[in-house]
């Protein structure tokens, strides 16, 4: 669930659980406030709505007293039938006020325990609209009857309610919802608050806490993401750059490493001919070169170690140049079938003075164009044929040359008859500087750079280059070159 629909759903909540909690807490108070009312009305509150009997229990004795004034209107002189009817009404927590012209004749006592006040100010003889209608202080007029005494004096019937009582109640029930109110929208929006400010919480206190980590060193330290939200898709986001600058890490300290191996390697085959050069100038310069053919010998080795050195800095300075991407490239679409045919024919002569046996196997039937660097593409093959004519036979070498389709690649295959290479080499040997041979030595192995090259050349192809061998049986390299599409070819 997401953070913004989690908000929206709390936002809600926080409006309709409120809402529902206190319609409840209403209807509990008022259960409640209901039930105290029994202290005040003596009425059957098992039966019905209560209020409704107390008010038809009213108008039964307003009827009654209705019919009395009309037939005998001085039966309410009588304190017989006053005690009645106040009897009646006080059932129903009202009073009565009987009034003759001007003159007070019965007042309820409570109402006068009440101290009512001043009934003179009572409505004038026919004044009753019908409503309720406000005395003073807690007394309510209910009713007005009037009616004519047989002297034709004018007679008026009061029905009063004590209101302070309902006035009692009625604050009691309004602090008790306000409270109640107050108490659930506390509770309510407290509760919401914690809940959904801990499901933001705490993610972001494990992401502080790993970016502690990370800042200390500890590459190690994973972060797990806990929801499926946006804090959930930043953990994940924030564990991929974890799992990337790990590894970058690791990448820049194997860099690091290989720089140091690369230094060490560099300083070994190039002080390995210096030394020869100077060991052999020392020689002359001492004189131990006494016979012209002693001194054509020393003069030729020295230039045969200086043609060494300086194609190691030539293959050195095209590793680097490959190896950070600035060496151009002149791709074309090329018939890679025709292209191996030109390169073998070019190459036979020189390989068959050398006296190595060189088989170009059947070419394929239908053209195969690779987008490729002819002049690059070139230097893989001649890398690749040098380094199997150094670890083959001289008086027993062959080399295999064929040319395939498979899967969609165009994939050219360079097979020896040499001493093979080992299950633990196989894996380094296009790895720059290295050497099966662990004594680096440069008639037998090369500087090391070769195999890399062809690594380099074939990868910006986006090629790719392996090889199977086995001890003894000899070494296939293949190199796999993407085929190009028709339309490209046209194109």
């Amino acid at each position: 669930m997401s953070i913004r629909l989690r908000l929206v759903l709390s936002y809600v909540a926080m409006l309709l659980v409120p809402l529902v909690l206190s319609v409840l807490a209403v209807i509990l108070i008022s259960i409640a406030t209901l039930g105290n009312l029994k202290s005040v009305f003596q009425v059957d509150f098992s039966q019905g709505n209560p209020i409704k009997r107390v008010v038809d229990q009213e108008l039964e004795i307003v009827a009654y007293m209705k019919a009395k004034a009309e037939v005998e209107p001085d039966i309410f002189l009588e304190e017989s039938f006053v005690r009645d009817l106040e009897e009646r009404l006080h059932k129903i927590n009202m009073g009565l006020i009987i009034r003759k012209d001007r003159e007070i004749t019965y007042v309820s006592p409570y109402l006068k325990q009440a101290e009512a006040g001043d009934t003179s100010k009572l409505p004038n003889f026919g004044t009753s609209s019908g409503k309720f209608q406000r005395n003073q202080g807690s007394l309510w007029i209910t009713r007005q009857q009037d009616f004519i005494f047989s002297d034709k004096s004018k007679g008026s019937v009061f029905i009063f309610l004590d209101g302070s009582t309902f006035q009692k109640y009625l604050h009691q029930f309004s602090k008790s919802v306000i409270f109640t109110f107050i108490a659930i929208l506390v509770v309510t929006n407290g509760v919401l608050t914690y809940f959904v400010s801990r499901s933001i919480i705490r993610p972001l206190r494990a992401l502080k806490r790993a970016t502690e980590e990370i800042k200390d060193g500890n590459l190690d330290f994973e972060v797990v993401p806990q929801s499926d939200d946006e804090i959930g898709e930043l953990s994940i986001a924030f564990e991929e750059m974890r799992r990337k600058l790990k590894q970058s890490v690791e990448i820049q300290l194997q860099y690091e490493e290989n720089r140091k191996e690369l230094i060490s390697n560099i300083s070994h085959d190039l002080k390995t001919p210096v030394t020869a050069i100077k060991g052999y100038v020392e020689g002359i310069m001492d004189g131990v070169t006494n016979s012209p053919d002693k001194l054509d010998r020393y003069v030729r080795t020295i230039y045969n170690k200086a043609a060494d050195l300086d194609r190691l800095i030539d293959e050195l300075f095209l590793f680097s140049k490959l190896d950070l991407g600035k060496v151009p490239f002149q791709f074309e679409a090329v018939d890679i079938g025709q292209y191996v045919l030109d390169c073998a024919q070019e190459l036979q002569f020189d390989m068959e003075k050398k006296g190595v046996h060189f088989v170009l196997n059947e070419l394929p039937q239908t053209p195969l164009f690779v987008t490729a660097d002819r002049e690059k593409l070139k230097r893989v093959l001649l890398n690749v044929i040098e380094n199997a004519m150094k670890y083959s036979d001289e008086t027993n070498c062959a080399i295999r040359l064929e040319v395939k389709e498979f899967d969609g690649n165009a994939v050219i295959q360079i097979e020896d008859n040499g001493q093979g290479i080992s299950e633990e080499a196989l894996p380094h040997i296009f790895d720059r500087f290295y050497r099966a041979d662990p004594s680096r030595n440069t008639s037998t192995g090369g500087s090391g750079l070769g195999l890399a090259i062809a690594k380099q050349i074939v990868q910006e192809h986006g090629g790719r280059i392996g090889a199977t061998s086995r001890i003894g049986e000899g070494t296939t390299v293949y190199m796999v070159l993407p085929l190009t599409k028709q339309e490209e070819h046209a194109q």
